[in-house]
């Protein structure tokens, strides 16, 4: 049996040890010095408590909510990691390491997974965490009426148990290597167990700050939980403002209305730098802007459709352009350079004239399609799209940019028009992203696209434990997405943020989120 003990020992159950991804992660460019691609002041190495943190964030709906299983905007995302808890959590140097778990340990398979929970940790409201907790939690996305958006991620999982109230047990029909950094997605927050299920509506949780009072779609404040069992919370408060308007957002920042901001846009990032009181991260990160085309919907239930519109972008003129070179070129699979298992392919190079051809093949010359889009996609998300449009003109293709309200775009356009820009949150491995969004039946399967021998590898990849084969596997994967899929993947945009010069932060900064992995207001402190 292997065992990872938190913050000190190694995961060698399938796939990497921990101490082989990260010397892969550097190889590849993802070490923590490689993140940290800092302007102005550095970082301080003694933090010290006090203050109130004031943090803008972009997107964030009025229609978002406490329930984990719905978690899909940053609004969300960043306040479940300041009042929920995880089992595990990525740290600033991109190593896996316990939330709730002191240590987890997995059998030879990698079918069977223990967690030893953290006696001390505790909810908001009063008393311990327990192991009935975290499986009330965790089957909350699992069963046939969970609504889950993360229901695909525990398909396989069997059984969860509660051995005593500190030890979780976790049964699956098959291996999978991955589970104890599966664990890191945002949804599986750990909430009170209550009447069979969990409650999640009253706002518990057993984070390092406590929800004093908010609305969703304006802002949140939040007090220091004096339970809390891990490091950090240096701030006595928190205030987390909705900002979903780019202007909104770096104006705050400028006049010090806020301490920090989630998202820049990077063609203002040469003049912010300027200002001797900001400090921009701009982070190279597993991040990914997609463009999904609903592969049961016409036009695109043609592959030669969905292959032409990816020869019709430009991805470097984007970069350029609308990224300002923040950012990873694509190659319509998504896994980036920054992840484990990334594979080079031959390039989907900007092709208009084969792009033309294709249509011409498939029956829709003069193609004419709508693609929407929103300004809280990401900065430069309509700048994207109406580029995109231009460069398509010269395969033929009439593409109508459809500028979406903010508010709700999650909710009404995404997952429901056949073709719209996404943003994408880093996820740690290949299979946690597959499985979440490519699987044929995952609820967030935004491209609808069915490929009967990618979900036939992405079950053998779960359970294998030799990493040769396993790489082989994912890289099948990676040329079927790339060739068959429905999903123009353009970049992998870096997570470019600023603070104020008074904020510090420790020597590296986690690449998993915008904000160190959605954790800073947890993490950083006044100078």
């Amino acid at each position: 049996m292997s065992k990872f003990k938190s913050r000190s020992g190694l995961i060698e159950t399938g796939g990497l040890s921990r101490r082989g991804f990260l010397k892969s992660a550097t190889a590849l460019g993802i070490a923590s010095t490689g993140f940290s691609a800092m302007v102005g002041s550095a970082y301080a190495s003694t933090p010290k408590r006090g203050g109130t943190f004031r943090f803008g964030i972009h997107d964030g709906n009025t229609s978002d909510s406490h329930d984990p299983g719905t978690y899909t905007t940053r609004q969300m995302i960043y306040l479940a990691h300041q009042y929920r808890s995880y089992l595990t959590m990525i740290e600033p140097d991109g190593s896996l390491a316990g939330d709730l778990a002191l240590e987890w340990s997995g059998n030879k398979d990698a079918s069977v997974w223990t967690f030893k929970l953290n006696p001390n940790a505790s909810f908001h409201s009063g008393g311990k965490v327990t192991s009935k907790d975290v499986v009330a939690s965790l089957n909350h996305h699992r069963g046939d009426k969970s609504t889950s958006a993360a229901k695909s991620l525990l398909s396989t999982v069997t059984n969860i148990e509660a051995k005593g109230d500190d030890v979780v047990v976790i049964t699956m029909d098959s291996g999978n290597a991955d589970l104890p950094w599966l664990m890191t997605d945002y949804h599986f927050a750990i909430c009170p167990a209550k009447d069979g299920g969990i409650d999640w509506q009253s706002g518990d949780g057993s984070g390092p700050y406590k929800i004093v009072e908010g609305k969703f779609g304006e802002g949140w404040k939040l007090d220091r939980h004096d339970g809390w069992h891990g490091k950090g919370a240096y701030f006595d408060k928190l205030e987390m403002l909705v900002l979903n308007d780019p202007n909104a957002r770096q104006t705050a920042l400028m006049t010090g209305e806020v301490d920090a901001v989630s998202l820049i846009e990077t063609k203002t990032m040469a003049l912010l730098k300027r200002n001797p009181n900001i400090v921009i991260e701009n982070i190279p990160s597993a991040a990914a802007i997609t463009l999904p085309m609903h592969c049961d919907t016409a036009p695109f239930d043609n592959v030669d459709v969905r292959k032409a519109m990816k020869l019709a972008i430009n991805r470097d003129e984007i970069i350029e352009k609308i990224a300002f070179g923040a950012a990873t070129k694509g190659n319509d699979f998504h896994v980036s350079p920054a992840m484990p298992y990334f594979t080079e392919l031959d390039q989907h190079e900007y092709d208009p004239d084969q792009a033309r051809s294709l249509l011409k093949k498939a029956g829709h010359d003069g193609l004419k399609v709508s693609l929407s889009t929103a300004d809280s996609v990401f900065a430069g998300a309509v700048d994207m799209a109406v580029l995109y449009a231009e460069q398509a003109k010269a395969a033929g293709i009439n593409m109508e940019v459809i500028r979406e309200p903010n508010d709700g775009y999650y909710s009404d356009v995404w997952l429901k028009k056949p073709f719209c820009a996404v943003s994408w949150g880093a996820r740690p491995t290949p299979d946690v992203m597959y499985s979440l969004a490519y699987k044929s039946d995952a609820a967030w399967n935004e491209s609808r696209w069915q490929n009967e021998r990618f979900n036939e590898l992405l079950l053998m990849a779960k359970s294998e434990l030799d990493n040769g084969l396993r790489t082989e596997m994912y890289r099948e994967m990676a040329i079927l997405a790339k060739d068959d899929g429905g999903t123009v993947l353009p970049m992998f945009n870096n997570f470019v943020y600023a603070r104020r010069s008074n904020v510090m932060r420790g020597e590296n900064v986690a690449a998993s989120w915008e904000l160190d992995g959605a954790r800073g207001p947890s993490r950083w402190w006044f100078a």
